[in-house]
């Protein structure tokens, strides 16, 4: 990964964990570089996020490294943050991580 790949990387992490502590939530932004030692953003309860900021992103190789961080830090269910220039911020994830999360919220009643 190029040097402006890697600093469009850390604004895109910085960006999405700023709007998330606007919102309320307690998250914090992993050290830069630190090659998958930490996760990218950490705090938001039982989710794992995985942030790209990247205009052709491999959405099925962001899942999968997801999947497989999110088994390894033991930290929620895997999604993958995600937008492009000029666009909203989007999450995808699997099918049955969204109806873990849909039942859960229809059990408390959530609007």
């Amino acid at each position: 990964m190029g040097r402006m790949q890697q600093l469009k990387g850390k604004r895109g992490e910085e960006e999405l964990a700023a709007i998330l502590q606007q919102a309320g939530y307690s998250v914090q932004r992993g050290p830069s570089q630190n090659y998958g030692t930490v996760p990218d953003i950490s705090g938001l309860r039982n989710i794992h996020i995985e942030c790209k900021r990247q205009e052709r992103l491999d959405l099925l190789g962001a899942i999968q490294q997801a999947q497989r961080d999110s088994e390894r830090f033991r930290d929620g269910l895997p999604a993958v943050f995600h937008r492009r220039n000029r666009s909203p911020w989007l999450v995808t994830m699997p099918l049955e991580c969204w109806m873990q999360l849909y039942q859960a919220a229809e059990r408390n009643q959530l609007k």
